[in-house]
């Protein structure tokens, strides 16, 4: 069997089955897998065009950031407002601390008043006899013996603070571990009060705070109470007295010589001076006791020693 080509001639079978294959040299299921290598894997898995799949990541891209910042704002909402209340409360309890503190204290000081009055309407009822003026004598005496009256003079003014802070300390949050070391307690006051009671007071007061016998000075929590009353730091402790009787045995007491080591060590501020003046204000209204007599017990009927008594 033979061919007759469109330019003349004669060909045989084989020589156009030999054209065909130098005109396709690549398998066309080689071809298609070539393709395929050529577009992106996943757009080969799907078979879907490159441009929606495009579009279909973008769209996905953009809800997720859309409900990104959805998220923060209600989330940034909810704080503003939480921390809006929180500052509403804050507020409002200061100003119910400013009313309670406003009513305290003009009830003290129409107590004081009541108490001035009351005092000037004694002396004057006492003083027109002579039982009365000894009686007047008596108990300024006493007054004095129990802080009620204020006092001014020369004296000694110890000062106690805590330590200075790191610079490794965290300043808003703290250190991990509290260091109380750096701390001034109720301890070390008691010390430097009884040494200076031990070198000769006549009266002590720390920050304005008087000392009366009963006084007593306890740490509770984060505070220093002296008779249930907060102090903070820094401490000043002053004592009415001969300044240099007291500053001489003061330091010789070895109360303070120790309180002098410990300061060293942690750090703390531990200073004193002789003051020309300084002024105490009177203690507060002592709680009133009184001593009574118990009457005796009568005694019980002694036993009948005699027999069937």
């Amino acid at each position: 069997m033979t061919l007759i080509p469109r330019s003349g001639g004669t060909r045989s079978m084989g020589a156009s089955l030999l054209d065909a294959v130098l005109a396709d040299t690549l398998d066309p299921a080689y071809a298609q897998a070539a393709a395929d290598r050529a577009m992106p894997a996943e757009h080969a898995a799907t078979g879907r065009p490159a441009p929606a799949r495009r579009r279909r990541g973008q769209l996905l891209v953009a809800l997720t950031m859309v409900g990104a910042g959805l998220l923060v704002a209600v989330t940034y909402d909810h704080a503003v407002t939480k921390s809006q209340g929180r500052e509403q409360i804050r507020t409002a309890l200061i100003d119910d601390i400013q009313q309670a503190s406003a009513v305290t204290d003009d009830l003290a000081a129409e107590l004081e008043k009541l108490r001035t009055q009351v005092s000037a309407t004694r002396e004057e009822l006492l003083a027109t006899t002579t039982v009365g003026q000894r009686a007047l004598d008596e108990l300024a005496r006493a007054q004095q013996g129990a802080a009620a009256v204020p006092v001014t003079g020369p004296g000694l003014l110890v000062t106690l603070a805590n330590a200075d802070p790191t610079a490794d300390q965290d300043p808003v949050g703290g250190t991990t571990e509290q260091n109380s070391g750096g701390r001034v307690m109720d301890g070390d006051l008691q010390r430097v009060v009884n040494a200076l009671w031990a070198a000769g007071a006549e009266a002590v007061s720390i920050n304005g705070q008087r000392l009366g016998p009963t006084s007593a000075i306890r740490f509770a929590g984060e505070a220093v109470l002296v008779d249930f009353r907060p102090v903070t730091n820094p401490y000043e402790i002053s004592a009415i007295g001969d300044p240099e009787r007291l500053s001489s045995r003061f330091l010789a007491n070895p109360q303070v010589i120790a309180l002098a080591s410990i300061s060293e060590t942690f750090g703390l501020r531990f200073d004193f001076a002789q003051e020309d003046e300084l002024s105490l204000p009177p203690a507060g209204t002592p709680e009133l006791r009184a001593a009574r007599v118990d009457a005796p017990q009568s005694a019980a009927p002694a036993p009948d020693p005699t027999p069937g008594g």
